[in-house]
């Protein structure tokens, strides 16, 4: 149905630039001569000519990246939203013209009126230009699992005014694109090391060796060998304190893979939980 929606779009614009034959010619001439007609057959001719020039571009942008249908990235959100900026500013045209407004007059007349404006709508207006140069940014992309400010998720939306993550809850959190724009981000997808580390810490009385605890933690993931780099596994001692030590848990991925990076970071405190468990059992029976 879409495409047959686009075929007549091209027929309509091609019969219009070639002045074979526009939509209008079936209305009567007394109809074309009104104002209110004229503005709108201008306007729906701009919006569907934008609206196949867009809808061309993305359609030859995923072929280039390879995008199936209903796929979509932060390149294609941004054209879209280029797309609705322009629809909006042709409709209040539009709707100026309309009412036989001098454009120059207008905006002159209420400059104070459209001063007053500008500083309500800052925010917004900063917020737009924000998302339109992070949509064409190469640094982050739909999809990617990032950390903006002190939130994490993978960014699932990037619309005219808010990016939208998605957390590790499962919670969807709106972010501002001009705090996306200007915090500190750290891309997990894109970032060159694959490496992953766990930090916890551990009471003395609870651990036996950390030979063992080494041992034993990567007997843990045994199940998760193909997608971890063989011989890869570090166990370091941070930090020893009086009665704990700081330990530090990594290892590398083939590749970045957030799922599967969540169910071994679980799987791992699961057992370090596990293994203190029984530890503290067996230093609770000779005493008793």
């Amino acid at each position: 149905m879409q495409v047959i929606l686009n075929i007549i779009k091209v027929l309509i614009v091609v019969l219009i630039s070639s002045h074979l034959f526009t939509p209008f010619d079936i209305f009567p001439a007394g109809v074309k001569e009104l104002r209110g007609f004229s503005i709108l057959s201008n306007f729906l001719i701009a919006v569907l000519m934008v609206d196949l020039g867009i809808r061309t571009i993305i359609h030859f942008y995923k072929r280039k990246k390879n995008l199936g249908a209903g796929k979509y990235d932060n390149v294609t959100l941004g054209l879209k939203n280029i797309y609705y900026l322009f629809l909006t500013g042709a409709l209040i045209s539009a709707i100026l013209a309309g009412f036989g407004v001098d454009y120059k007059t207008f905006f002159t007349s209420i400059s104070i009126v459209a001063a007053a404006i500008a500083i309500v709508s800052k925010d917004y207006i900063v917020d737009i230009i924000s998302g339109i140069i992070l949509s064409f940014s190469s640094y982050i992309k739909i999809n990617d699992y990032v950390k903006v400010g002190e939130e994490k998720g993978r960014i699932i939306d990037m619309t005219l005014s808010k990016t939208l993550l998605l957390n590790d809850e499962d919670d969807i959190i709106a972010i501002s694109n001009n705090k996306v724009f200007t915090s500190e981000i750290t891309n997990y997808t894109r970032k060159a090391s694959k490496k992953v580390s766990i930090d916890f810490e551990i009471n003395l009385h609870a651990l036996d060796t950390i030979e063992k605890l080494e041992q034993e933690l990567i007997r843990s993931l045994d199940d998760y060998n193909k997608y971890i780099v063989e011989d890869s596994f570090q166990f370091k001692i941070v930090e020893i304190h009086k009665d704990s030590l700081s330990l530090k848990f990594q290892y590398v991925l083939k590749r970045m893979n957030r799922p599967i990076e969540k169910d071994i970071r679980t799987k791992t405190v699961r057992r370090v939980v596990n293994l203190i468990m029984e530890n503290m059992d067996k230093n609770r029976k000779p005493e008793e």
